[in-house]
């Protein structure tokens, strides 16, 4: 590969990330969430009730950013906190009614911005990239 290239791949995934992210903030705001939380949501709604340490892992974020958005969001209403059975150090999170439907509205956003993301692309093109992309992702973690 030479550096023409993969500047231009470097250039692009970095631009798509900044763009995507963006676009998410945006359409996040209107119903009062930053990046990050919906993802939060979206796991409670897809797993049921977890422990912060296990929604630390699922989403790859640290444990004080966990706590940070568990707080953030029970105070608006859209999920509970309760100490954990057998260890009160822990905190199991769950949905509320509240959550529950603020995910249901998520999920309609993000059908939304993945049509905008693939806008122009063939449908068998579309439907290779969550695969391409996980790929990507596994080799730079591995390189880690």
């Amino acid at each position: 590969m030479d550096f023409a290239y993969a500047g231009a791949l470097n250039q692009a995934i970095r631009l798509l990330s900044l763009s995507h992210r963006g676009r998410a903030a945006e359409l996040l705001a209107p119903l009062g969430l930053h990046p990050g939380q919906e993802a939060l949501l979206l796991e409670l709604d897809r797993s049921g009730p977890r422990i912060q340490a296990q929604l630390s892992e699922a989403l790859g974020c640290e444990p004080p950013s966990i706590t940070l958005m568990t707080r953030k969001l029970e105070a608006a209403g859209h999920i509970r906190r309760a100490a954990a059975p057998g260890d009160r150090r822990a905190s199991v999170v769950e949905l509320t009614d509240s959550g529950r439907a603020l995910a249901d509205q998520i999920k309609r956003l993000w059908v939304g911005l993945a049509e905008e993301t693939v806008a122009g692309l063939s449908p068998e093109t579309a439907a290779a990239l969550p695969g391409i992309l996980m790929t990507m992702v596994g080799n730079v973690n591995q390189a880690r």
